[in-house]
């Protein structure tokens, strides 16, 4: 009889709400999935089918996902910040027949409208949405006994759909039972994940890394520890309060700690930190060597996507004498191949391919799934990059970021790196406007610290700052101001928004660089 965790004390707990303190116990999270996987079962759900979770971070997400890991079923979360029909896209694509939620999501709910009607369990994690049962009621009578056939399910994850619609990364079910270690967890165990770890989580569990990693913690008996959603200050109070060990952050994250001012930063005791752990993005050089003087050599980098297309890491010893990689190769061989399709020599950039990746598809879409793979059988998460003598990897940015004026193609990501850590920038973004003559220019969209801060002064402060880090080509030939870019709680940019947003309209800065 396979357990998440059978080392673990069942008293332990699996997961906290850090800014409420709710929480579950292993044992309770292993007789309520339990519970929830048959009554999926006894509703005709077996091996293959789909159960969606819309919840907010809520510690009934973990019974949820449990539930389905441990029944074979797929798993999908959806981000509770779309709208309706986004929302519902993913509903009806990935053919949930089952879906769980809580009376926060019943607007979102009830904008759900057709694509509803294949759901036919429908459960509230605490009632209160017309036409969903009551997720206590029908789990009360169910057996705390596992399925007599418990087989490992698998996470059927959604990309962020910054480019047209988000498309589902649907992964081959291994058939294995239930308890077999499967890649996360082989990752967690590389950075010392076991019973007793405690792991903070300050981004949304709808994510890939946040779920895959806390149900990997989870797996190797650590408590998972979850903000409702990230504040600097949160943040740091509950790696205090919890004494936790190890975290998972994304650049975003980190540069809004710094920007914190001194007493903020220093006010709590983060000396049971051992680990801290970041990607999703590229993070700029003078960000990373920020952290690592404030809380010294434990930060730990990886580069990866959901559809498991290679894996690279880097600690902070050798991060210092290559600084900008994010690591050597793991799993898969990196080709760096350019426009021509050949593979280039090191050093010089091109797009980034992994031999090795382990098979999936975009459900329902042979012809993306087709476009990631190449005759070689490489596989590419779209990423620009080279490799340097030693084998590090360097991201430059992703193909569809850039930026071709004159005829010159131009990175946003190194723009960004340099803006972000100016004191009078609280976040920033670059994009390419239409421009006549040059096909396209360079446009800074810039969040002051300051709400109130000149935007002339400040545009003429930043173009000096620019020309002083930057070739001349690089420079902005526009700003404009805003008091919050387009990112998912992830921090990631949605800069296909940004663009439709800024379009080629006249900057509201003092324009020319």
């Amino acid at each position: 009889m396979a357990s998440i965790n059978e080392a673990v004390d069942p008293s332990a707990m699996a997961a906290i709400i850090a800014e409420t303190g709710a929480g579950i116990t292993f044992g309770e999270l292993e007789d309520r999935s339990r519970q929830l996987a048959h009554l999926l079962r006894e509703r005709g759900l077996g091996p293959g089918s789909h159960v969606a979770v819309l919840l907010e971070n809520h510690v009934r997400y973990f019974e949820v996902c449990w539930a389905a890991q441990r029944s074979g079923l797929y798993i999908t979360p959806i981000n509770w910040h779309l709208g309706g029909e986004e929302a519902g896209y993913i509903l009806s694509d990935c053919e949930a027949t089952a879906l769980v939620t809580s009376s926060r999501m019943s607007d979102l709910v009830a904008s759900l409208g057709p694509h509803l009607d294949g759901v036919t369990t429908r459960l509230s994690v605490d009632g209160g949405i017309e036409g969903f049962e009551d997720y206590e009621t029908v789990l009360a009578p169910q057996p705390t006994e596992p399925l007599d056939d418990e087989t490992e399910g698998s996470l059927m994850l959604y990309s962020s759909g910054t480019t047209g619609h988000p498309k589902g990364i649907l992964p081959p079910l291994s058939g294995a039972p239930f308890g077999t270690p499967g890649v996360v967890d082989a990752l967690v165990g590389m950075y010392g994940f076991g019973v007793g770890t405690r792991y903070l989580v300050p981004a949304p569990l709808y994510h890939a890394a946040p779920l895959g990693w806390s149900m990997g913690a989870q797996r190797a008996g650590g408590t998972v520890v979850v903000l409702e959603r990230f504040d600097p200050t949160v943040a740091l109070a509950a790696i205090e309060e919890h004494r936790v060990t190890h975290a998972q952050f994304v650049p975003t994250h980190f540069v809004r700690m710094l920007k914190l001012d001194e007493a903020a930063r220093t006010a709590h005791d983060l000396s049971s930190l051992q680990m801290a752990i970041h990607a999703a993005a590229p993070c700029p050089v003078e960000v990373k060597r920020q952290m690592l003087e404030w809380w010294g050599p434990i930060i730990h980098e990886y580069y990866s996507g959901s559809e498991g297309v290679g894996f690279c890491a880097v600690g902070p010893d050798e991060w210092l004498e290559h600084p900008g990689t994010v690591g050597k190769a793991l799993m898969g061989v990196p080709h760096i191949v350019g426009e021509d399709g050949e593979e280039v020599p090191s050093g010089e950039v091109g797009q980034i391919w992994f031999e090795g990746a382990k098979p999936f598809e975009y459900h329902g879409d042979p012809e993306k799934t087709a476009s990631v793979f190449d005759q070689n059988g490489w596989a590419t998460l779209g990423d620009v990059g080279y490799l340097d003598d030693d084998g590090y990897l360097f991201l430059t940015d992703r193909v569809s970021h850039m930026i071709i004026s004159g005829g010159v193609n131009i990175y946003p990501q190194e723009i960004e790196d340099a803006l972000i850590v100016h004191p009078a920038v609280a976040d920033a973004a670059v994009i390419g406007v239409p421009d006549a003559d040059m096909g396209e220019s360079v446009m800074a969209v810039i969040q002051p610290a300051d709400p109130d801060a000149d935007e002339a002064a400040l545009t003429a402060e930043l173009q000096g700052y620019c020309r002083e880090r930057l070739a001349g080509f690089k420079c902005p030939r526009s700003y404009r101001f805003t008091t919050a870019l387009p990112r998912l709680p992830t921090g990631k940019l949605l800069k296909r928004k940004l663009r439709d947003e800024m379009g080629g309209s006249s900057a509201a800065g003092v324009i020319g660089g």
